[in-house]
């Protein structure tokens, strides 16, 4: 069986820039804004790397979203659906970088998959 580390963490933030400059002033966090796609991009020493997304209805203020690497997408959906457990974004490109998806597991906890771009 293939490793499944989390390998992505998303926090919604009303205010990208802001959210960006407080975890790199207390965690030393480099922060890379992304303007084109809304969004910026973090590198955590020692850990997963992430993001900060805007606020939206799906992802309102404290939302938090693990990403977990797959090789296989869809087989892992169908695997999580088999299991009790729901899709909520099939399998997405992320343009130049990879693909994600996301599901709610039996209990209701939202975690996304994710597939880097073979280089």
């Amino acid at each position: 069986m293939s490793s499944h580390p989390i390998v992505h963490i998303e926090f919604s933030a009303a205010d990208l820039e802001k959210a960006g400059q407080f975890y790199s002033s207390i965690f030393g966090w480099k922060i890379q804004p992304m303007p084109e796609m809304n969004y910026a991009t973090f590198e955590a020493e020692g850990g997963p790397g992430g993001g900060f997304n805007p606020l939206t209805q799906q992802a309102p203020a404290g939302t938090v979203l693990v990403y977990i690497d797959t090789e296989d997408i869809e087989g892992t959906l169908q695997q999580i659906t088999a299991q009790g457990g729901k899709v909520l974004q099939p399998k997405t490109e992320i343009p130049g970088y990879g693909w994600f998806g996301i599901f709610a597991d039996p209990t209701g906890n939202q975690v996304g998959l994710y597939t880097r771009r073979p280089s």
